[in-house]
């Protein structure tokens, strides 16, 4: 009876993965807004210089992103997710539980999260503090950002940023909010949980997973600020500025010395059971983490991208090149 069931499956995967091949022959990758530009960009090299097609990429936010990745093998889900922070241990729980067993976990490289607002507008200078008391849920609420020092310019308090399913608002979270909680002489505990949620009376407005929107936003609002990572700073630095944090301006040096406070490593994840099935996957991922692209001198500079460090580069190149599985021990 087990050989039976052993025989059984092995032609319904057969068939399966038969049925795969001639479904879609285009790879689909979603997630992330701030990893889309470098994504879109391997995308279309990737299409003009081999004879695959060129790959689907979709913008959804990094949470949004993984949830689709997670929800199952087949080639009505995504084939890799982009992420601007680390897949969380509860994703890889549901990814297990919808049969995604294998993904391999690729670092990218470094961005910064910046806030920025109009080249017209006023200059800013902020502490993580600052930032926190401008926008925590709990605390004060105040309405001008000179309420909270002199020294700030005497204009509302409104910032547009990321909504929850978003990596960067994980990460702003996580770095900022948190961050400045301490700052403020809050205990861990507190700034872990209540403390690290951004007020929703009106300051903080969530303006989507497009991040060149909040770019156009901001300059028809001089007044407003924006908070999106480093390479939408770094593609419009003719029409805006990012403000100095902690005393750091947000610049491709300071992101990648580890000076700028504010930054994060990026991500995305390869759905291994489909590497295969739908044609160019690994091949893509190659292309991506390639010195060509993601390398010290990669055209993926040119959009942003804060590279790794020459030992991390060649030891996420190997585990793409041999499909190294996450194993559930990365988040001890």
């Amino acid at each position: 009876m087990s050989l039976a069931k052993l025989t059984a499956s092995a032609v319904v995967i057969a068939a399966v993965s038969a049925s795969a091949a001639s479904a879609r022959d285009q790879i689909r990758i979603v997630g992330s807004s701030t990893v889309f530009p470098f994504s879109t960009a391997v995308a279309e090299q990737f299409g003009k210089t081999t004879d695959f097609r060129t790959p689907v990429v979709e913008s959804t936010g990094s949470g949004g992103g993984l949830k689709l990745f997670c929800a199952g093998v087949g080639v009505e889900h995504p084939d890799v997710a982009n992420a601007s922070r680390r897949m969380k241990a509860k994703e890889f729980k549901l990814c297990a539980e919808n049969g995604v067993t294998e993904i391999t976990e690729v670092t990218v490289g470094f961005d910064g999260i910046v806030v920025a607002n109009a080249k017209s507008g006023a200059d800013f200078e902020v502490t993580r503090e600052q930032l926190w008391q401008a926008l925590a849920a709990e605390g004060d609420k105040p309405t001008t950002w000179d309420e909270i020092d002199p020294a700030l310019p005497a204009i509302d308090i409104e910032v547009l940023g990321p909504p929850p399913s978003s990596g960067t608002r994980d990460a702003f979270e996580e770095l900022v909010m948190i961050e400045g909680c301490l700052e403020a002489g809050h205990e861990k505990d507190f700034c872990g949980k209540d403390g690290s949620h951004i007020r929703e009376d009106g300051p903080y407005v969530e303006a989507g997973e497009n991040d060149n929107l909040i770019v156009s936003k901001l300059e028809a609002n001089p007044d407003a600020l924006g908070v999106f990572g480093f390479s939408f700073l770094d593609q419009n630095a003719d029409a805006i500025k990012g403000a100095v944090v902690d005393g750091v301006e947000p610049t491709f040096d300071n992101i990648a010395s580890g000076d700028y406070p504010v930054s994060r490593s990026l991500y995305f994840y390869i759905k291994n059971a489909h590497v295969g099935v739908v044609p160019g996957i690994q091949e893509y991922a190659v292309e991506f983490m390639s010195e060509n692209a993601a390398g010290e001198d990669g055209y993926l500079l040119d959009k942003g991208l804060i590279p790794l460090p020459a030992d991390s580069f060649n030891t996420v190149s190997d585990a793409v090149k041999n499909l190294t599985t996450m194993t559930g021990n990365e988040w001890n």
